[in-house]
């Protein structure tokens, strides 16, 4: 397995997807029910193909990961090479922008002496998706980029 299996809120989500999986996989109905009977390690290895495929999915349509802590903003644009991250931080430990109040004295106070830019480039791996994974695993969330565009606009 590549990445992680999904959960089991995740598969009820995809409940469509996966019996059509199985029926790439020329599994009916009632030899998936009787695999998972007899054979619970098959049955397995079928949730975790199924899983690493999503998860491929996911990762290469994904453009822009996000990810916040009490006193920093990681903004991540997901190029075919590299990553262009924008990072705001903010000095004043009083502010918590994972909360609301936190967020909006951010909002108000952008050009504050205590928020800082700053913008960096890092190249993938040789696995692309694998880092994109890993920032995911993280604490990252995959966007559509508001928040990036935002501040691309706002510092360049």
């Amino acid at each position: 397995m590549k990445y992680r299996r999904l959960t089991k809120e995740q598969f009820e989500e995809l409940h469509q997807e996966f019996i059509n999986f199985l029926a790439t996989q020329s599994i009916t109905h009632d030899e998936w029910t009787n695999l998972k009977a007899n054979k619970p390690e098959l049955a397995e290895t079928e949730l975790d193909v199924f899983s690493d495929l999503i998860w491929e999915g996911v990762l290469n349509q994904a453009e822009y990961l996000e990810h916040f802590a009490p006193q920093h903003m990681y903004l991540f644009h997901l190029d075919e090479k590299s990553m262009h991250a924008i990072v705001i931080n903010v000095k004043n430990e009083a502010v918590d922008i994972t909360t609301k109040e936190g967020y909006n004295w951010l909002r108000e106070n952008l050009m504050d002496e205590q928020v800082e830019f700053l913008q960096a480039d890092k190249e993938y791996t040789e696995d692309e998706n694998l880092d994109k994974f890993k920032m995911i695993e993280q604490g990252a969330v995959i966007t559509k980029g508001e928040l990036y565009v935002y501040f691309d606009n706002l510092i360049n």
